[in-house]
């Protein structure tokens, strides 16, 4: 996954698995987006454990020596693999101890046919939108001083839905029930118990359509309201996904 869009603050409030504590800061503000690309490196709030806070997509691990190394990987970690998360230098400490949630009215995805990339908006059926799984770490360059707060989305494989929508690599963003979200903020879960949470979605709770192939062209702005309408392909009439 490499776009996504955010919920409204109101409907991010009302999805909160964690009850909100006293001396828990505040959320900060952010605009309304509508499409966000990761490559662009956005600064987007993600819902840890204890608070809430704006990190920039493109995860820095803390073992990174300086800036200009930092720059290179953030563009290789917009996305962490759940078969491998726990391997790979990047990603293995994070997966333990720095777990951490976005919260997205739906994200896009584009299905390959004849070579031409049809791009899809998906959403849920019965929720104000979904909460995906990620990892997040503190960077500081030890030169500067600079400092850098960074996350990665998980990505798992694809379930029925999302085999035909992403139809090359058959990956989708790990998505957490309600349930579960409690549970993956813990941060004394076991490596079994983390493994056990990273699953396919429920493709039941889940609905897509197509849209304009705007969404696919990362040389104009993608950031509008109307990005996410139905527009309608005669050639992809043949494909049931509800």
């Amino acid at each position: 996954m490499k776009d996504g869009v955010l919920m409204t603050v109101e409907e991010y409030y009302n999805s909160l698995p964690v009850k909100k504590k006293k001396d828990v800061p505040p959320m900060p503000e952010f605009p309304d987006l509508y499409l966000v690309s990761g490559f662009n490196y956005p600064k987007l709030p993600i819902l840890k454990n204890d608070a809430i806070e704006m990190y920039k997509w493109g995860l820095i691990h803390a073992g990174v020596k300086n800036n200009e190394e930092a720059n290179v990987i953030r563009g290789k970690t917009l996305n962490a693999r759940n078969d491998t998360i726990f391997e790979k230098r990047s990603y293995r400490l994070n997966i333990l101890s720095h777990r951490s949630l976005l919260p997205v009215s739906g994200f896009y995805e584009s299905r390959d046919l004849n070579n031409v990339k049809y791009p899809y908006y998906i959403e849920p059926k019965n929720a104000p939108g979904f909460m995906l799984g990620t990892i997040h770490d503190h960077w500081a360059d030890k030169t500067t001083g600079e400092t850098r707060d960074t996350f990665s989305i998980i990505t798992t494989e694809a379930n029925p839905l999302m085999e035909m929508i992403h139809n090359m690599k058959k990956r989708m963003p790990l998505i957490l029930s309600f349930e579960d979200c409690q549970k993956w903020l813990d941060p004394n879960l076991s490596t079994e118990q983390i493994k056990s949470l990273m699953k396919p979605y429920d493709d039941k709770q889940m609905k897509a359509h197509p849209i304009s192939k705007t969404a696919n062209n990362p040389h104009i702005d993608r950031n509008y309201k109307e990005i996410t309408e139905p527009v309608f392909y005669p050639e992809l009439e043949q494909l049931s996904l509800f």
